[in-house]
């Protein structure tokens, strides 16, 4: 059960979901889990394919417009539909109707989905229709599918398939969090109708080419026909017989992105070189043993949890970007939620996951952020400041696509996020190259923006005008949050410069021209750095003037208004203490040296009392730091709402796409949270408990050249090293194994 997502419900609402749960994609191309044929009774569809970061620019509309303001905005686009199957028998249309058994299975061991259709037919008895669909790991512009239509008696059976680029983007006027307009964005360039299906389509503005081209086959003598118009090409296939007939049908996608003007003639080359559909299932499934292997994370006693574990690991994986001009969105590719845009998700929430266990992929994300440094540091100038680097909130291709500033471009934190996350990398890996290359050029420049942020007064460093995590308290002085990841970013950026070899750090120089004093003045603005503190609570207050607000009555909220976000103005949430998610104790998670063990439980407690979750990214958050104070069983219960989010559909919007961050953050709640790990810039470091409920909880993480497995039972912790050696703290014990060591340790009982 735990490597299978079964469901087959029909309802139009949990279709819907479906379409999101059983979606198929490889970090390039994801292609929604749509049905082949479509939907009996006019039912709603999100139908969409979509490629890592093929978008098209649309212009923002304002009512009143500022300084500043982005004019434009990048928007993920549905792009050329290839999943279309249709099909006849004996004149009957073949659809999942009342009168039809459908089973329908995400397959996460083998990475394809499978659905089969049956019914009884008084012409061809017993008929049984099994659709299988990959989005292949080896082979990234592919998807295939097979279609095996089997009959008891002789039948007549016409098959019709289209690659259909007359496509648009779905759109809801009504959520925030759907866009809501500049749904079509292509225009048809080629369509051809031969051999091979082939259709290439052009974006509107960012002047982005995309291609599809489809070849088939079938098992059996069929007269083949083909056609084109209006901006699809249709192939169809006709044969009468009884038994077996097997349908293959290849789909290659390109783009202008990873193929330049190659696009039909890569394409063409990929489809000769195709194998059959049973190859690309078994190059699929040893694809995944290597990735189940390396990100081994088990639950005894819990099926249905790990299930949900699986799902989670199997869609970020899905989702990644390894091209280092892509990343992860916010939805993966399984929805246009939120518009295919990329946030500070990535790097807080699902980064970790990849760092910990497939570092190259971890690279290439920060790769693909490092390429839009000069980006950062144009829309720094654009916003008035005169050096630095200022990531957008939410973007593509570099350009900020926030026209909301006081929950967007005004959550500056995000150059600190990205910031940390190359220091973590840095820190697991102790990549050198990386620390010339990247690290040290990308934490100047967010240091500098810092500087020029901030101000001295009053012998602290300040920083005044932005949001932090939490979107229901924006723009305030001194975010807790915001201060301290500026402090962890500018002491690193100074060390940074300390630690590169002198012949690195003088090829740098002339390339960022460090100016005098400037290392020194990030030093002191570091050291000097405000953190805001309330001496009556004992706790780090998240902003100058948050504590000074009336606390929102969560309690005597109706359930049916929540979130709050869509049923409250923004002013009237800024003016109280409520929390859409961690923030203080979110800051305590990421950088805990920054808080005594006293004041972190109390700013934990407070808090806890004001924050609606409102946010997929806030459970996580709680859970961890539930498990750091000791307190296993709460930490159970906020991890519990994270691990099926969505296959329950618990926000009740998985329909636009899957949460993402919420899947890293799972994983997260896991490793950091139950296990304690923490990566230090003294190393590794683990305080390991486990809740009642569990037997036994497994997982692997890379350390340098090491794979290490821990194991966590009811009284003893097992750690051994199955690669490399390495050296780590279990609390304040320092352990060192190499290659086939273990090491059992007693398991304290917080």
């Amino acid at each position: 059960m735990s490597w299978q997502l079964v469901n087959n419900d029909r309802n139009e609402e949990q279709l819907l979901v479906n379409e999101s749960l059983f979606a198929l994609g490889n970090g390039f191309l994801g292609v929604r889990g749509n049905f082949e044929e479509g939907y009996s009774d006019e039912k709603k569809s999100v139908r969409g394919t979509y490629i890592n970061a093929f978008h098209d620019s649309t212009e923002i509309t304002y009512g009143e417009k500022l300084h500043a303001f982005p004019e434009t905005q990048q928007k993920l686009l549905n792009v050329i539909d290839s999943q279309t199957i249709l099909m006849t028998i004996n004149g009957r249309q073949v659809q999942a109707g009342e009168a039809v058994t459908m089973e329908r299975t995400l397959d996460m061991e083998r990475g394809l989905s499978i659905r089969v259709l049956s019914w009884h037919d008084e012409e061809a008895g017993k008929t049984t229709v099994t659709f299988k669909r990959l989005v292949s790991f080896t082979v990234k512009e592919l998807f295939v599918q097979q279609v095996e239509i089997e009959t008891e008696r002789e039948a007549s059976v016409h098959i019709s398939m289209a690659v259909n680029g007359d496509v648009s983007n779905f759109s809801d006027p009504d959520d925030p969090r759907v866009a809501s307009g500049h749904a079509k964005r292509l225009t048809i360039e080629q369509v051809d109708a031969g051999d091979i299906l082939s259709v290439t389509c052009r974006t509107y503005e960012s002047a982005l080419s995309v291609h599809c081209s489809s070849k088939s086959a079938i098992s059996v003598p069929a007269e083949r026909t083909v056609s084109s118009g209006e901006g699809r090409a249709e192939e169809a296939y006709s044969y009468t017989s009884s038994g077996k007939a097997v349908l293959t049908r290849w789909s290659m996608y390109t783009d202008t992105y990873r193929h330049g003007d190659q696009l039909e003639q890569t394409a063409a080359r990929l489809l000769s070189e195709c194998g059959s559909f049973t190859e690309a299932e078994e190059a699929q499934h040893e694809y995944l043993k290597a990735f189940w292997k390396d990100t081994l994370l088990e639950i005894e006693g819990d099926p249905e949890l790990q299930q949900g574990i699986r799902f989670n690991l199997f869609h970020l994986l899905q989702s990644a970007g390894r091209d280092a001009v892509s990343n992860i969105s916010a939805k993966g590719l399984s929805g246009e939620g939120y518009e295919g845009h990329y946030f500070w998700d990535t790097e807080i929430y699902m980064f970790p996951f990849f760092l910990m266990t497939r570092p190259d992929t971890a690279r290439q994300l920060l790769k693909y952020r490092f390429s839009l440094l000069n980006a950062a540091k144009k829309r720094a100038r654009e916003v008035g400041h005169t050096k630095g680097a200022l990531f957008p909130w939410r973007t593509i291709s570099g350009g900020e696509c926030s026209a909301f500033f006081p929950a967007g471009t005004a959550q500056y934190h995000i150059s600190a996020d990205i910031a940390y996350s190359f220091i973590q990398y840095y820190l697991v890996t102790g990549e050198k190259a990386f620390l010339r290359e990247y690290l040290t050029e990308l934490l100047t420049e967010t240091a500098r923006l810092w500087m020029d942020t901030g101000h001295m007064k009053d012998g602290v460093f300040r920083i005044d005008d932005v949001t932090g995590p939490d979107e229901y308290t924006c723009i305030v002085n001194n975010n807790f949050y915001t201060n301290a990841m500026a402090q962890y970013n500018l002491k690193w950026a100074a060390a940074c410069w300390e630690l590169l070899e002198a012949k690195d750090a003088q090829a740098l120089n002339q390339k960022l021209e460090l100016e005098k004093g400037e290392i020194a003045a990030w030093k002191e603005a570091a050291e000097r750095m405000y953190l805001p503190y309330d001496e009556k609570l004992g706790i780090h207050a998240q902003d100058d003037t948050f504590l000074q607000k009336k606390v929102w009555d969560l309690a005597a909220t109706p359930k049916e208004k929540f979130p709050l976000l869509l049923h409250y103005h923004p002013l009237t949430l800024y003016r109280y203490q409520v929390c859409k998610q961690a923030d203080t104790v979110l800051a305590h998670f990421l950088l805990e040296d920054t808080a005594d063990e006293a004041t972190m439980k109390h700013s934990y407690e407070y808090y806890e009392k004001v924050t609606t979750h409102d946010s997929s990214l806030s459970y996580c958050v709680f859970s961890m730091m539930a498990a750091r104070h000791g307190d296993v069983e709460k930490a159970y219960r906020y991890f519990i709402e994270t691990a099926r989010l969505d296959i329950d559909n618990t926000h009740q919007n998985t329909k636009d796409g899957l949460h993402l961050a919420n899947m890293g953050g799972t994983w997260l709640a896991l490793v950091y949270g139950f296990a304690g790990m923490r990566v230090k810039e003294s190393g590794l470091l683990f305080r390991p408990v486990l809740p009642k409920a569990w037997k036994s909880m497994s997982f692997r993480i890379r350390w340098r050249e090491a794979l290490l497995e821990v194991q966590l039972e009811k009284e003893l912790v097992r750690y051994e090293a199955l690669e490399g050696s390495l050296t780590f703290k279990h609390h304040d014990e320092t352990i060192s194994l190499k290659l086939g060591d273990t090491k059992e340790i007693p398991l304290r009982l917080s």
